[in-house]
Protein backbone atom coordinates (compact mmCIF):
# COMPACT_ATOMS: atom_id res chain seq x y z
CA UNK A 1 0.00 0.00 0.00
CA UNK A 2 1.19 3.66 -0.89
CA UNK A 3 1.08 6.60 1.16
CA UNK A 4 1.06 9.72 -0.17
CA UNK A 5 2.50 12.45 1.75
CA UNK A 6 1.17 16.07 1.32
CA UNK A 7 3.28 18.48 2.65
CA UNK A 8 0.52 21.54 2.08
CA UNK A 9 -2.60 22.34 4.12
CA UNK A 10 -4.63 25.72 3.55
CA UNK A 11 -7.28 26.92 5.80
CA UNK A 12 -9.48 29.85 4.81
CA UNK A 13 -10.67 32.23 7.46
CA UNK A 14 -14.46 33.31 6.72
CA UNK A 15 -15.07 36.07 8.77
CA UNK A 16 -15.22 39.09 7.95
CA UNK A 17 -13.77 37.88 4.15
CA UNK A 18 -14.60 39.99 1.14
CA UNK A 19 -13.32 41.30 -2.19
CA UNK A 20 -12.64 44.61 -0.62
CA UNK A 21 -12.27 43.91 2.43
CA UNK A 22 -9.49 40.82 2.41
CA UNK A 23 -9.04 37.25 3.20
CA UNK A 24 -6.95 35.79 5.82
CA UNK A 25 -5.32 32.45 4.62
CA UNK A 26 -3.82 29.59 7.09
CA UNK A 27 -1.09 27.53 5.61
CA UNK A 28 0.88 24.31 7.11
CA UNK A 29 3.35 22.91 5.83
CA UNK A 30 5.87 20.37 6.30
CA UNK A 31 8.56 22.49 4.85
CA UNK A 32 9.34 26.03 4.02
CA UNK A 33 6.70 27.01 1.18
CA UNK A 34 5.66 29.88 -0.91
CA UNK A 35 2.04 31.23 -0.70
CA UNK A 36 1.19 32.66 -3.70
CA UNK A 37 -2.14 34.62 -4.08
CA UNK A 38 -3.96 36.03 -7.28
CA UNK A 39 -6.89 37.72 -7.08
CA UNK A 40 -9.13 37.84 -10.19
CA UNK A 41 -7.75 35.14 -11.87
CA UNK A 42 -8.81 33.94 -15.18
CA UNK A 43 -10.66 30.86 -15.17
CA UNK A 44 -9.08 29.92 -18.53
CA UNK A 45 -5.71 30.67 -17.79
CA UNK A 46 -6.22 28.63 -14.66
CA UNK A 47 -7.22 25.54 -16.53
CA UNK A 48 -4.58 26.11 -19.65
CA UNK A 49 -1.91 25.85 -16.93
CA UNK A 50 -3.67 22.79 -15.55
CA UNK A 51 -3.09 21.12 -18.78
CA UNK A 52 0.30 22.18 -19.29
CA UNK A 53 1.45 20.56 -16.28
CA UNK A 54 -0.32 17.51 -17.01
CA UNK A 55 1.21 17.45 -20.56
CA UNK A 56 4.94 18.69 -20.22
CA UNK A 57 5.34 21.58 -18.07
CA UNK A 58 5.68 20.89 -14.26
CA UNK A 59 4.52 23.87 -12.20
CA UNK A 60 6.64 22.88 -8.85
CA UNK A 61 7.77 26.66 -8.36
CA UNK A 62 6.22 30.11 -7.61
CA UNK A 63 7.58 31.34 -10.43
CA UNK A 64 6.47 29.07 -13.08
CA UNK A 65 2.78 30.11 -11.64
CA UNK A 66 3.24 33.55 -11.50
CA UNK A 67 4.20 33.68 -15.20
CA UNK A 68 1.30 31.26 -16.27
CA UNK A 69 -0.80 33.19 -13.79
CA UNK A 70 -0.04 36.80 -13.65
CA UNK A 71 -0.73 38.27 -16.69
CA UNK A 72 -4.31 37.08 -16.76
CA UNK A 73 -5.22 38.34 -12.80
CA UNK A 74 -5.78 41.41 -11.48
CA UNK A 75 -3.33 41.36 -7.99
CA UNK A 76 -0.57 39.20 -7.06
CA UNK A 77 0.60 38.44 -3.74
CA UNK A 78 3.44 36.21 -2.68
CA UNK A 79 4.25 35.11 1.20
CA UNK A 80 7.40 32.80 2.33
CA UNK A 81 5.27 30.19 4.75
CA UNK A 82 7.97 28.71 7.63
CA UNK A 83 8.00 25.29 8.34
CA UNK A 84 5.42 24.06 10.00
CA UNK A 85 4.49 27.56 11.48
CA UNK A 86 0.80 28.21 12.30
CA UNK A 87 0.34 32.01 11.10
CA UNK A 88 -2.02 33.57 9.29
CA UNK A 89 -1.72 35.65 5.80
CA UNK A 90 -3.66 38.53 4.90
CA UNK A 91 -4.34 39.16 1.40
CA UNK A 92 -6.34 41.65 -0.21
CA UNK A 93 -6.60 43.41 -3.36
CA UNK A 94 -5.34 47.33 -3.60
CA UNK A 95 -8.09 49.60 -3.05
CA UNK A 96 -6.20 51.84 -5.83
CA UNK A 97 -7.31 49.25 -7.91
CA UNK A 98 -10.94 49.98 -7.30
CA UNK A 99 -12.23 46.39 -8.02
CA UNK A 100 -15.36 45.46 -5.99
CA UNK A 101 -16.49 42.83 -7.64
CA UNK A 102 -15.98 40.24 -10.42
CA UNK A 103 -18.84 40.20 -12.49
CA UNK A 104 -22.16 38.24 -12.75
CA UNK A 105 -22.30 34.73 -13.54
CA UNK A 106 -21.43 32.70 -15.55
CA UNK A 107 -17.76 34.17 -14.66
CA UNK A 108 -15.02 34.39 -16.61
CA UNK A 109 -13.01 34.85 -13.36
CA UNK A 110 -11.96 33.35 -10.30
CA UNK A 111 -12.08 36.06 -6.84
CA UNK A 112 -8.72 33.98 -5.42
CA UNK A 113 -6.52 31.49 -6.51
CA UNK A 114 -4.06 30.48 -3.38
CA UNK A 115 -0.77 28.30 -4.60
CA UNK A 116 1.66 26.46 -2.36
CA UNK A 117 5.25 25.48 -4.14
CA UNK A 118 8.20 23.77 -1.73
CA UNK A 119 10.47 26.88 -1.39
CA UNK A 120 13.71 25.00 -1.47
CA UNK A 121 15.12 22.57 -4.58
CA UNK A 122 16.48 20.50 -2.20
CA UNK A 123 13.07 19.71 -0.70
CA UNK A 124 11.60 18.73 -3.59
CA UNK A 125 12.97 15.92 -4.58
CA UNK A 126 11.48 14.36 -1.08
CA UNK A 127 7.78 14.81 -1.94
CA UNK A 128 5.67 13.51 -5.04
CA UNK A 129 3.10 16.38 -4.43
CA UNK A 130 4.98 19.09 -6.12
CA UNK A 131 2.17 22.06 -5.77
CA UNK A 132 -1.62 22.61 -4.10
CA UNK A 133 -3.68 25.21 -6.10
CA UNK A 134 -6.92 26.29 -4.12
CA UNK A 135 -9.90 28.40 -5.81
CA UNK A 136 -11.78 29.90 -3.74
CA UNK A 137 -14.76 31.98 -3.54
CA UNK A 138 -15.05 35.26 -1.79
CA UNK A 139 -17.76 37.89 -1.55
CA UNK A 140 -18.16 40.77 -3.38
CA UNK A 141 -20.71 43.63 -4.59
CA UNK A 142 -22.18 41.33 -7.11
CA UNK A 143 -22.37 38.19 -5.43
CA UNK A 144 -22.38 37.33 -1.60
CA UNK A 145 -21.90 33.90 -0.79
CA UNK A 146 -19.78 33.29 1.95
CA UNK A 147 -16.26 32.66 1.80
CA UNK A 148 -15.80 28.79 0.53
CA UNK A 149 -12.93 26.74 -1.30
CA UNK A 150 -14.59 26.30 -4.91
CA UNK A 151 -12.24 23.31 -6.23
CA UNK A 152 -8.69 22.22 -4.22
CA UNK A 153 -5.72 20.41 -6.79
CA UNK A 154 -2.88 18.66 -6.46
CA UNK A 155 -0.21 18.22 -8.46
CA UNK A 156 2.11 15.75 -8.37
CA UNK A 157 6.08 16.02 -9.74
CA UNK A 158 5.33 13.01 -12.69
CA UNK A 159 2.69 15.60 -13.92
CA UNK A 160 -0.98 13.85 -12.16
CA UNK A 161 -3.15 16.24 -11.15
CA UNK A 162 -5.53 15.12 -8.61
CA UNK A 163 -8.65 16.91 -7.77
CA UNK A 164 -9.58 16.37 -3.98
CA UNK A 165 -13.83 15.20 -3.71
CA UNK A 166 -16.06 13.78 -1.06
CA UNK A 167 -15.40 11.32 1.61
CA UNK A 168 -16.96 8.77 3.01
CA UNK A 169 -16.23 9.24 6.98
CA UNK A 170 -16.73 6.95 9.91
CA UNK A 171 -20.06 7.71 12.06
CA UNK A 172 -19.38 9.95 14.97
CA UNK A 173 -18.08 8.56 18.49
CA UNK A 174 -21.23 7.75 20.45
CA UNK A 175 -20.96 10.64 23.02
CA UNK A 176 -20.80 12.91 19.85
CA UNK A 177 -24.05 11.96 18.02
CA UNK A 178 -26.66 9.30 18.39
CA UNK A 179 -26.29 7.48 15.61
CA UNK A 180 -23.68 4.50 14.57
CA UNK A 181 -24.30 4.19 10.86
CA UNK A 182 -21.45 5.76 8.64
CA UNK A 183 -22.09 9.05 7.58
CA UNK A 184 -21.32 10.85 4.31
CA UNK A 185 -19.27 14.26 4.65
CA UNK A 186 -17.28 16.26 2.63
CA UNK A 187 -13.48 16.24 2.36
CA UNK A 188 -10.73 15.40 0.39
CA UNK A 189 -9.87 12.39 -2.14
CA UNK A 190 -7.24 12.60 -4.45
CA UNK A 191 -8.65 11.64 -7.55
CA UNK A 192 -7.16 11.86 -11.24
CA UNK A 193 -8.44 15.03 -12.74
CA UNK A 194 -8.78 15.80 -16.65
CA UNK A 195 -9.07 20.20 -15.78
CA UNK A 196 -11.42 20.77 -17.78
CA UNK A 197 -12.57 24.06 -17.55
CA UNK A 198 -14.51 25.25 -14.45
CA UNK A 199 -16.91 28.13 -14.11
CA UNK A 200 -18.22 29.82 -10.82
CA UNK A 201 -21.81 29.04 -10.88
CA UNK A 202 -22.54 26.32 -8.13
CA UNK A 203 -22.75 27.58 -4.38
CA UNK A 204 -23.07 23.62 -3.16
CA UNK A 205 -19.65 22.85 -3.17
CA UNK A 206 -18.94 20.89 -0.14
CA UNK A 207 -16.94 21.97 3.02
CA UNK A 208 -13.88 20.45 4.81
CA UNK A 209 -14.80 17.73 7.44
CA UNK A 210 -14.30 18.53 10.83
CA UNK A 211 -12.72 15.51 11.75
CA UNK A 212 -11.99 16.54 15.67
CA UNK A 213 -13.69 13.87 18.05
CA UNK A 214 -13.79 10.95 15.41
CA UNK A 215 -11.53 8.27 16.77
CA UNK A 216 -9.96 5.54 14.35
CA UNK A 217 -12.52 2.65 14.21
CA UNK A 218 -9.06 0.01 14.88
CA UNK A 219 -7.85 1.21 17.90
CA UNK A 220 -10.45 3.67 19.26
CA UNK A 221 -7.72 5.27 20.86
CA UNK A 222 -5.91 8.43 18.22
CA UNK A 223 -8.16 10.35 15.68
CA UNK A 224 -8.94 9.77 12.45
CA UNK A 225 -6.29 11.13 10.15
CA UNK A 226 -5.88 8.03 6.78
CA UNK A 227 -8.30 8.73 3.98
CA UNK A 228 -8.07 4.61 1.92
CA UNK A 229 -8.13 4.71 -1.41
CA UNK A 230 -9.80 3.86 -3.77
CA UNK A 231 -13.04 3.57 -1.45
CA UNK A 232 -12.50 6.93 -0.05
CA UNK A 233 -13.37 6.16 4.02
CA UNK A 234 -11.32 7.85 6.33
CA UNK A 235 -11.84 5.86 9.27
CA UNK A 236 -8.10 5.20 10.99
CA UNK A 237 -5.66 6.90 12.41
CA UNK A 238 -1.72 7.08 11.19
CA UNK A 239 -0.75 4.39 13.34
CA UNK A 240 -2.98 1.51 12.56
CA UNK A 241 -3.13 2.68 8.77
CA UNK A 242 -0.26 0.21 7.90
CA UNK A 243 -1.33 -2.63 9.88
CA UNK A 244 -3.96 -4.33 7.16
CA UNK A 245 -4.70 -4.60 3.35
CA UNK A 246 -8.11 -4.36 3.44
CA UNK A 247 -10.62 -1.44 4.22
CA UNK A 248 -12.12 -1.99 8.18
CA UNK A 249 -15.51 -0.63 6.84
CA UNK A 250 -16.01 -1.88 3.43
CA UNK A 251 -13.74 -5.18 2.70
CA UNK A 252 -12.27 -3.29 -0.34
CA UNK A 253 -8.55 -3.98 -1.19
CA UNK A 254 -6.43 -0.56 -0.35
CA UNK A 255 -3.80 0.32 -2.69
CA UNK A 256 -3.05 3.49 -1.46
CA UNK A 257 -3.84 5.95 1.48
CA UNK A 258 -2.75 10.02 2.29
CA UNK A 259 -3.37 12.15 5.24
CA UNK A 260 -6.10 14.50 6.08
CA UNK A 261 -3.82 17.09 8.07
CA UNK A 262 0.04 17.36 9.15
CA UNK A 263 0.53 16.01 12.50
CA UNK A 264 3.95 14.06 13.66
CA UNK A 265 4.44 10.83 12.99
CA UNK A 266 3.08 7.97 15.21
CA UNK A 267 5.09 6.22 17.52
CA UNK A 268 4.10 2.17 17.23
CA UNK A 269 6.31 1.60 20.19
CA UNK A 270 3.39 3.15 22.46
CA UNK A 271 0.97 0.85 21.14
CA UNK A 272 -0.60 -1.51 24.02
CA UNK A 273 -1.96 -3.58 21.52
CA UNK A 274 -1.10 -4.90 18.19
CA UNK A 275 -4.37 -5.09 15.78
CA UNK A 276 -3.87 -6.96 12.73
CA UNK A 277 -6.01 -7.66 9.75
Amino acid sequence: MVQVINPFALEVNSTSASVTEGVSLLPCCLEDCVLSCFWGCGVQALQTALQSHQLELRFNTAELFQEALGSSCRHHQTFNVQKEEREEYFTQMPPALEVTDFGLLPRDRYPLVAVLTLAHPETRDNYNIASSVTVIHVPDDKYRLSTRILFQYLLTAHGTLYDLKPLFMSADNSNLSGSSEPSRTQGAELQPESSGEKGEESDSEGEWPDIQGRDCVVCQNASINRVLLPCRHACVCDGCVCRFQHCPICRAFVFESFALANRPAHNDDEDEEDFTD
